[in-house]
């Protein structure tokens, strides 16, 4: 029920009840702004836009943890949405009220991000978490519209993958604790993730036919458990290069299987909590004189780059590296494949040069 009455003092009153029975009411200097008002109102519910006017006085805190409630992610995607919300949206906007922001707070928000030193591609991957916030908000209709429309985010420049020398491969190894230094050879040799190689037990390694299955990872919590891999192009079964089987072989021979036949663990014999295994990382980094921002993830980088330089197809590579499409592994590491200018003067001057060469009459001629 909608009506517009005259006050006692001269006032215009309109008001409405919504579908929870509760009334609205404003009050206007002219009863055509009253009428406008209501007719506004009407119009956004029958077309399914309307919004409570008290529903947008929920904190952005608030309905954040609530909406982290309700979302069914991956671990590992759970703690990025909560590291992400938590250490830069909510103190940002977390006491204020989700009809209160507007889109220059969110582009405000950004430069703030930016300004701070973060890379682009952590500034744009926290943006992404904070959109999700408010356009939830919008569909549970909690606002109007999201604020994040037409916001400007810094530029992603492509990083042209540099693969590690074989030389410093090998110093980052030796220099890894005695428990972990297979580890190394084990991602440098089958271009297995952190979490992958982190995760690997007994039963996934097949010595005999020198193959290995990847179809879990461990996760990044404590206490550490075993999740499903990144992607479903990650579920792969890749062959294992003497080398690796011999390192795996000798390493299990010093420090046995442990929980749940994990073959790297803590001195305990537990599943390994993976920072620690990132600190002690960093660490052979420096001893080995390696460039400073090394990560494990380039050991990935360097068993591609192995397999690009020995003739290994694009589908190869993605196949290897659990990759979902060509077009990433291409995005990745396409500058590491012979220049096709290279290819297309090789390919002519091998048939059509060795062709005159042969031909009498270019004998003649000579």
């Amino acid at each position: 029920m909608a009506s517009v009455k005259k006050r006692p003092n001269g006032k215009w009153r309109a008001r409405y009840r919504d579908d929870a029975g509760k009334e609205h009411a404003r009050h206007f200097d002219r009863k055509v702004d009253a009428q406008r008002w209501l007719d506004e109102v009407t119009t956004s519910v029958l077309t399914g836009q309307y919004v409570d006017p008290r529903a947008g006085k929920i904190t952005f805190k608030a309905y954040a943890e609530a909406w982290q409630t309700r979302q069914i992610h991956r671990p590992n995607t759970a703690a990025a949405v909560d590291s992400a919300l938590r250490v830069h949206a909510i103190p940002e906007f977390g006491s204020r009220s989700m009809a209160s922001i507007r889109p220059g707070d969110v582009q405000a928000f950004v430069q703030k991000l930016t300004s701070k030193g973060l890379k682009p591609r952590t500034v744009r991957v926290t943006y992404q978490h904070t959109r999700a916030v408010f356009l939830a908000a919008a569909e549970d209709r909690i606002i109007a519209r999201t604020p994040c429309t037409r916001i400007t985010l810094p530029p992603v420049e492509r990083e042209l993958i540099v693969p590690l020398p074989t030389e410093t491969v090998l110093a980052i190894e030796a220099a890894m604790p005695a428990r972990w230094r297979a580890m190394v050879t084990l991602m440098a040799g089958t271009g297995l993730r952190p979490g992958e190689a982190a995760g690997l037990t007994v039963d996934r390694v097949d010595f005999l036919r020198r193959t290995l299955r990847v179809d879990r990872q461990l996760l990044l919590t404590w206490p550490p458990t075993f999740g499903p891999p990144k992607t479903e192009a990650s579920y792969r079964t890749i062959p294992l290069p003497q080398s690796v089987v011999d390192a795996l072989a000798a390493h299990l021979k010093e420090f046995p299987a442990g929980e749940e036949g994990a073959v790297f663990t803590e001195p305990g014999g537990g599943l390994l909590y993976r920072d620690h295994v990132s600190k002690a990382f960093r660490e052979a980094v420096t001893a080995a004189k390696a460039p400073e921002m090394t990560r494990q993830h380039d050991l990935r980088h360097y068993y591609a780059s192995l397999l690009i330089r020995h003739g290994a197809s694009v589908k190869v590579v993605q196949n290897r590296l659990g990759h979902g499409a060509g077009k990433e592994t291409l995005d990745t590491y396409s500058h590491m494949w012979p220049d096709s200018d290279d290819q297309t003067r090789e390919a002519v001057d091998e048939v059509f040069g060795r062709a005159r060469a042969d031909s009498p009459r270019t004998g003649e001629a000579q």
